[in-house]
């Protein structure tokens, strides 16, 4: 029976997912992006301005990529199967690697190619206050998407117990993080275009628009870097941090029957979902029904926690015996999407801090 989710139980520096709160996250985003997107191109095409095309680029590519944000959200919940009994967590990063590929070729790269033309063959600017107008509304739309994406950042930052500017490292969901840059640089982008709108207007020097423009597209190719790194990170299925590692080891050890747990491997499967694998050294004295029975009840301890799909049990001989594998006699037992049964009493008794 599966436990209330305000119950269960929480591994130490581990989350759980968070799809509810990723999906508003990017339907606050695409919603602020497709409004801004269509003022900013028709100020775009009132006033001729390199660096409002470019900002009207910035913002369909970002509508863009946030639908594919929304659709990875939704893939990724799919129930595990016959063939893919981990589930499709991971499938969230395909397309939030599109996402930040999409960012640097239809943002970055347009918004450079702009403004390298905008400075070959200069244009004069028209009804620059409209410009200005564009810019202040579009602003106020994108700071308050930034601001539900930054106040889910610092959550699961919290939640991560490490500083929001850490988190891009260890996250496992890529959604709130890249709205988060996103949004950052949509909020930088306004204010270059700002700049180099007036500074046109007041010098004459067609450099200022152009140079904001090719500014925009640096900032757009340097937020697409940093999310292809943070999903080829998470594609490779790494380990959690070791903090959640050091939990899940401790949960094995405070059983009275475990001697150590020489091997434990805990990796990510999809955003807040992880896959554990312990070797555990038992207390060979005990009745073979009363070890299965235990290593059943640490097994389902574990499931337990929010955010474990699987766990796999190995049980190996103690170290002094000069080998760590039991050839034919090892127990393991392991889990695609496992029934959550509540654990007997005295195993949910134990002495493991909960954090």
């Amino acid at each position: 029976m599966t436990r209330p989710a305000a119950t269960r139980l929480r591994l130490r520096g581990h989350p759980g997912p968070s799809d509810g709160e990723s999906r508003r996250t990017a339907l606050l985003a695409i919603s602020a992006n497709l409004g801004v997107a269509l003022a900013k191109g028709l100020a775009a095409l009132l006033t001729g301005s390199a660096a409002m095309l470019a900002e009207t680029l910035h913002s369909l590519a970002d509508v863009v990529n946030e639908a594919l944000l929304l659709l990875g959200v939704r893939r990724s919940r799919r129930a595990a199967d016959s063939a893919h009994p981990r589930g499709y967590g991971r499938d969230r990063y395909f397309w939030s690697l599109l996402a930040a590929v999409g960012i640097f070729l239809a943002g970055g790269l347009a918004s450079v190619a702009e403004g390298v033309d905008a400075a070959r063959s200069p244009r004069a600017l028209d009804h620059v206050p409209v410009a200005l107008a564009v810019l202040s509304v579009s602003f106020l739309l994108e700071g308050a998407s930034w601001a539900q994406a930054r106040r889910q950042v610092q959550d699961d930052a919290a939640d991560h117990d490490v500083d929001a500017a850490d988190l891009i490292d260890v996250t496992s969901d890529p959604t709130p993080v890249t709205v988060f840059l996103e949004d950052s640089a949509a909020l930088w982008g306004l204010a270059l275009a700002a700049v180099g709108v007036l500074g046109h207007d007041l010098t004459g020097q067609p450099w200022w628009d152009a140079g904001a423009s090719v500014g925009v597209g640096l900032l757009l190719m340097w937020v697409a870097v940093r999310l292809v790194v943070l999903n080829r990170r998470l594609l490779l299925a790494p380990s959690v941090p070791p903090t959640v590692l050091d939990h899940v080891t401790s949960v094995a050890r405070a059983e009275a029957w475990v001697l150590d747990v020489p091997d434990s491997v805990v990796v990510y499967v999809g955003p807040g979902t992880v896959s554990v694998s312990l070797d555990v050294e038992p207390d060979v004295s005990l009745p073979s029904e009363e070890l299965v029975t235990r290593l059943a009840a640490l097994r389902q301890h574990l499931i337990d926690h929010e955010g474990v799909t699987s766990v796999a049990i190995t049980l190996v001989p103690a170290r002094s015996s000069g080998s760590h594998t039991l050839a034919g006699r090892g127990a393991r037992t392991t889990t695609g999407t496992a029934p959550r049964a509540a654990a007997p009493d005295e195993v949910r008794s134990g002495n493991v801090p909960w954090g």
